[in-house]
């Protein structure tokens, strides 16, 4: 029998199952010609980061755009850095951001699609079926050395300033025979197996990375780790087996990535599969004392996904950002097509940032204005409440005993052509609907100071005379400036500017003085809306506590 046979035997006496039986398990996808196939593969450590978000929904959008399939594959060889329910949390950090999976893990024991196990401890099997097949070809070995012996080959690449690892000189056990190989693991030693690469120090490989264009680098020589001592893979054979088997056409990951390709494409050709694309992501920027750093998972809050369902930026406007970031023309494109859905955006690989996009959570909250300011007052209402159930009761309380109420105050001035921009987040909603409610409203007057007490409180005795609430929207206005005149107030503030000894002061002032008095703001929407809402009998009971305040 073929020694390499036999070695094959030896190392894997349970595996009956070869590579062309899993290529016939898991056929090629009939999908549409183009169609992308991508996959967010993190471990199971809890802490979906704001980086992975992006990769994720770099993943999603290029699938949606061509009908393809995004899948949730779980890399838990590792099983040191699990936390419990790390995959759910994982989930609905993605679902909280409208990232649905089409196929893939659900939940710690759920998933769905024909590609699976989704999980890689569950694909044991699988992997030593591959790697049987190259121990079968001579393309991978028994490795027995121990930690002490791969110290030792470490300091001397050290010092001698060499390339480290184990190749060449220092691949001790390359050329083990099976009767050595058998006599080590009948005497209990343990042992990894490792790929016997044909690779050569002066030979270059070019790789084409849909983001990055080409790149050009050294070719492997390292007899890289396969499977570990437990018989577990690495991530760099597991995700070539994986990736083959659940075709993927693109693999979207993180740029530190990039060192390893040769690695991974070496795998791939004396699998005898074909490499996927590659998309190598920079990391996420942040400007930090003039100059620019990655995003912190220790000093970053807003590195965690979940400080932005907690902070309330509806995943909307965070799918609106994430295109900015992902793509050079989107935010030109929005311009064009204000109220275009997302979805009729071409999204590009090749306008995708080389250097890494910078993060600003500035520019966060100013898309996400744009984007609220666009949203009706039903969806507003809908998406603070189930905000709020989680992160404000009080506030949730409010909005749901009077949910007509609430609505009407997420109406006002919305549907202009030129809505209000007040709400970035759901965190400003308590603030912005304060005065509306009593037990938010402090009661408290922020008159302005260029009018006397006196001249306040002539106008609220006077406005409370004749205010009409069936008044209509554009009669409301003029009913105050005639009112202004009638008391010593110019009609216009030009008016006022020509000859400002003439006058107290002009409608401007009147309003403001009214504004105040049923809001205790000086800035607000539209004052006649805000009146409608509130009702004749709280405006006129907020006017005599205003006068009462003016009297001191």
């Amino acid at each position: 029998m073929d020694s390499n046979k036999q070695m094959a035997d030896l190392l894997f006496k349970n595996i009956t199952k070869t590579p062309d039986d899993y290529e016939q398990m898991y056929p090629k996808r009939n999908l549409e010609e183009g169609a992308v196939v991508t996959r967010f593969a993190p471990s199971p450590t809890g802490f979906l980061h704001f980086g992975g978000l992006f990769a994720a929904f770099i993943g999603k959008t290029a699938t949606k755009s061509t009908n393809g399939v995004f899948y949730l594959r779980i890399e838990d060889t590792d099983k040191k850095r699990e936390v419990e329910n790390g995959v759910s949390l994982i989930v609905k950090g993605l679902n909280d951001f409208g990232i649905e999976i089409d196929e893939g893990m659900l939940s710690e024991t759920d998933e769905k699609g024909a590609y699976g196990p989704y999980t890689q401890s569950k694909r044991k099997d699988i992997y030593q079926a591959y790697v049987k097949s190259l121990v079968e070809q001579g393309l991978a070995y028994p490795c027995f050395m121990t930690e002490e012996e791969l110290a030792t080959i470490r300091e001397k690449q050290e010092s001698e300033k060499l390339l480290p690892g184990v190749y060449g000189e220092f691949a001790k056990y390359r050329d083990i025979t099976v009767e050595e190989a058998q006599k080590r693991i009948e005497n209990g030693d343990e042992y990894v197996v490792r790929l016997k690469s044909p690779g050569k120090e002066d030979k270059r490989i070019k790789f084409k990375d849909v983001i990055k264009g080409e790149i050009e680098m050294p070719e492997n020589i390292l007899d890289v780790v396969l499977l570990k001592k437990d018989g577990t893979p690495t991530y760099h054979f597991a995700h070539i087996v994986d990736d083959h088997l659940m075709r993927t056409t693109h693999v979207i990951r993180g740029d530190e990535w990039i060192s390893s390709v040769p690695i991974h494409l070496q795998l791939f050709w004396l699998c005898g599969l074909k490499p996927p694309k590659y998309a190598h992501i920079s990391p996420i920027m942040k400007e930090e004392n003039g100059g620019k750093r990655k995003l912190s998972k220790r000093k970053d809050p807003e590195a965690a996904v979940s400080y932005y369902s907690e902070v309330g930026y509806p995943k909307g406007a965070i799918w609106e950002y994430l295109m900015t970031l992902a793509n050079s023309n989107y935010e030109d494109w929005r311009l064009a097509n204000p109220n275009e859905d997302i979805d009729n955006f071409k999204f590009s690989f090749s306008k995708m940032s080389k250097a890494g996009a910078l993060f600003d959570m500035v520019k966060l909250a100013d898309v996400s204005k744009n984007y609220i300011c666009r949203l009706s007052a039903e969806e507003v209402y809908e998406m603070v409440t189930d905000w709020a159930k989680e992160n404000n009761k009080k506030l949730y309380k409010l909005l749901v005993d009077d949910e007509e109420y609430a609505k009407a105050i997420f109406a006002i001035e919305r549907g202009n052509a030129k809505p209000r921009k007040d709400i970035s987040a759901w965190t400003d909603v308590e603030n912005y609907v304060s005065y509306f409610y009593s037990e938010l409203w402090d009661r408290k007057f922020d008159f302005p100071d260029n009018l006397s007490n006196d001249d306040m409180i002539e106008i609220l005795e006077l406005y409370k005379q004749i205010y009409d609430e069936n008044v209509s929207s554009d009669d409301w206005f003029p009913q105050v400036r005639d009112m202004a005149e009638t008391i010593g107030y110019a009609k216009a503030p030009k008016v006022y500017k020509k000859d400002p000894d003439s006058y107290k002061g002009h409608v401007g002032d009147v309003a403001g003085v009214i504004r105040v008095a049923a809001t205790g703001r000086r800035n607000t929407p539209d004052l006649y809306e805000i009146l409608q809402v509130l009702g004749k009998d709280e405006v006129m009971k907020r006017f005599d506590e205003a006068i009462e305040s003016l009297r001191g």
